[in-house]
């Protein structure tokens, strides 16, 4: 038999579809040939310390830096975990080849090979390669089948990352924690989410210490049309003033015209982060309410693989265009005029050098039926740019009018949409969504040159802004681009490099950061805590909160992917910054603590809680997991994790969901803490 193992039972079930499989039996399906299973995410991870040796169990700075000779995995402690691997291992062993259809990533290759190596997979391995999960994708993704050591590279950076990962979280976190955490309340300490934590306490310093200045623009209307003074900006009222008197005496002269014909092209198509931020600014989403509905879509087949950070498409693409559109039925006044000639294929969408594993997210052309208001919002917008794409450029006029009051130069543009293009895809109000307002929309009067008249100066008192809080929508910018604010395509393309986390991480550690207090948000803005400005400030340790610095971290694991840099090299290096780290705050001689602010969802769902038992009297039921550090608390169900309800009193016992999994029952709890206990 060949046994298929994908990364969900949904992507195992269009898998088994399409090869003829339609026995469903106990965590598989079965049929013509073929065995279809799915590993439900994450089964495996690293090892906890005190799986590496018994004096790790407990936490103190003498055992610190925890460097382990050789990491290993574990099966995640978790019955359905468990029953699910027994199946996948059951049918490893009998396998006469095994097919990873795992998610096409670093993360889904990591995943995938864990429970291989778990399993003790022997036989033949061959890699599904596919951006969609339409039945014509799969088919000729099976078609093509690739040698599993293809990606032995893939599985490299990833395993590198969750090595570094491990390294530094479970050292740093316990060094801080330690050293200037109160009540035991632990200080998460991440290589991804301290410096992008940092970017917001930073920018928040920024503008608590901005001191605003300010300053004066001498403007004047001339024909309804309003001009300013080419000089720009009066930092002293009296220089301003003595301005305005010379113009208040004359009239106002046209003194050139000019009219510059140019082209605006269509918006970039989507990757991951570009989607994200659209969708923050349009609808409000967060990155992560955007990557759960574009994964959705995914799942539906209606749009390709999400997990992508190039706007380009392979060249491959370009003759499946046509179908796409076409499949695209909702949209057929917007696609007919692009199905009538022939499709133009432009170097800012086809280009081969700037695609790796993936293109940019697109629609397939399947019907899109059934989706939730919220989908529907993200479809449009993946549609609507992909149809965008094929249409003429924007032919606009620029024009530029200078004047002169006596030796006083101003100046005015505007801009003329002279053929619309690709803008009536998105319709009148659609502008880039990255570009900012720099010349004013509309058309100006006929100006002559020499033409002379009446004119209103004024002159206009203004303050200096201080720089804005970062919303999701630019700090996923600011974390593309390692902190550098970059509106330019090209310069952003140039620093995705060095970016850190990857388009698919970068919306969990945003979620880490609000599930660790350390950030808040009121309406799109984010602002730190006193826990997390105080965490900042107490870190001395550039590397591990400059955005730059981590950067280049991140940049030698994408070359670890490419095969241009020694994954040895990389955890080298990470464990020399670990001991120093160490040794730098153990030699830290302040008393510093860090204020510890307690989360309102945290207290509601106290309240929520005694409510209820206040409320109903308790039925008699089977015994309830008992936390196992404090030995008092009982186990709590929160928004994210299981945790103790002594936490109030410093109690730090938690089980994120995303590595045990959610909606464990009593017993199964009970099961689970045992496993820890031993």
């Amino acid at each position: 038999m060949k046994v298929c193992i994908a990364e969900k039972p949904s992507v195992a079930r269009e898998i088994a579809e399409v090869l003829g499989a339609t026995h469903k039996m106990n965590g598989y399906i079965e049929g013509n040939g073929y065995q279809v299973t799915w590993t439900l995410g994450h089964l495996c991870t690293l090892k906890e310390p005190h799986e590496y040796t018994e004096n790790w169990k407990r936490w103190s700075l003498g055992s610190l830096p925890m460097i382990p000779p050789r990491f290993g995995i574990k099966l995640i402690s978790n019955p359905t975990y468990e029953q699910q691997f027994k199946v996948i291992e059951g049918l490893m062993q009998n396998a006469e080849m095994v097919i990873n259809c795992g998610d096409a990533g670093q993360e889904g290759e990591l995943i995938q090979r864990w429970v291989m190596q778990k399993a003790g997979c022997k036989c033949p391995v061959y890699r599904l390669w596919i951006s969609s999960l339409t039945e014509e994708a799969i088919r000729e993704g099976f078609q093509g089948l690739k040698e599993q050591t293809q990606f032995n590279k893939l599985y490299e950076a990833g395993l590198s990352r969750a090595i570094g990962d491990w390294l530094l979280g479970m050292n740093a976190t316990r060094l801080y924690t330690l050293r200037y955490g109160q009540n035991k309340q632990v200080l998460s300490i991440g290589r991804v989410q301290t410096p992008t934590l940092a970017l917001i306490v930073n920018r928040q310093a920024e503008i608590d210490n901005f001191k605003p200045e300010p300053y004066w623009e001498l403007k004047t209307v001339y024909r309804n049309t309003t001009f300013s003074a080419a000089k720009g900006k009066f930092t002293k009222k009296e220089e301003g003033e003595a301005f305005l008197e010379i113009v208040q005496q004359e009239d106002f002269t046209v003194t050139n015209v000019t009219e510059k014909k140019g082209k605006e092209y269509a918006p970039r198509l989507f990757d991951l982060t570009s989607l994200q931020v659209e969708c923050n600014k349009k609808y409000a989403f967060t990155a992560d309410d955007t990557l759960k509905l574009i994964q959705s879509l995914y799942e539906k087949k209606v749009t390709t693989y999400p997990r992508v950070d190039t706007t380009f498409l392979s060249e491959d693409i370009y003759p499946k265009v046509p179908n796409t559109l076409k499949g695209l039925v909702d949209y057929t006044e917007l696609t007919a005029p692009v199905l009538a000639a022939k499709i133009p294929k432009s170097k800012k969408v086809f280009d081969n050098s700037k695609v790796t594993d993936h293109h940019a997210i697109i629609p397939t052309g399947v019907a899109a039926r059934n989706l939730t208001d919220n989908e529907r919002k993200v479809y449009d917008l993946v549609v609507r740019r992909f149809i965008a794409a094929f249409y003429p450029d924007c032919d606009i006029s620029t024009t530029t009018v200078l004047g002169k009051v006596g030796k006083v130069e101003f100046k005015v543009t505007g801009k003329q949409i002279l053929k619309p293009g690709w803008r009536v895809v998105f319709g009148a109000e659609q502008k880039d969504p990255d570009a900012e307002p720099t010349e004013e929309e509309g058309v100006l009067p006929d100006f002559k040159v020499g033409e002379s008249g009446p004119h209103k100066p004024t002159l206009g008192e203004k303050w200096t802004q201080p720089p804005k809080p970062y919303t999701e929508a630019t700090l996923l910018r600011a974390m593309e681009t390692a902190g550098k604010l970059v509106d330019n395509d090209e310069l952003r393309d140039a620093l995705k490099e060095n970016g850190i986390g990857r388009p698919s991480t970068r919306a969990a550690i945003i979620e880490t950061l609000f599930k660790r207090n350390y950030i808040r948000k009121e309406r799109k803005n984010l602002y730190p805590t006193a826990t997390g400005a105080e965490l900042i400030g107490t870190i001395q340790e550039e590397l591990l909160k400059s955005a730059e610095l981590t950067g280049l971290w991140e940049k030698k694991l994408r070359q670890i992917e490419k095969g241009t840099y020694e994954a040895r090299t990389f955890l080298e290096e990470l464990k020399q910054l670990v001991g120093q780290i160490v040794i730098n705050v153990l030699s830290d001689q302040s008393n510093h603590t860090i204020t510890i602010e307690k989360t309102e969802p945290e207290t509601q769902a106290e309240e929520k809680e005694k409510a209820k038992k206040e409320k109903k009297p308790r039925k008699p039921r089977a015994k309830k997991p008992i936390c196992p550090i404090c030995k008092k608390g009982s186990i709590l169900r929160g928004k994210a994790a299981y945790g103790c309800s002594e936490y109030k009193n410093g109690c730090t016992f938690r089980l994120d969901y995303t590595t045990y999994g959610e909606g464990l029952t009593d017993e199964e709890l009970i099961e689970v803490i045992k496993m820890m206990g031993k």
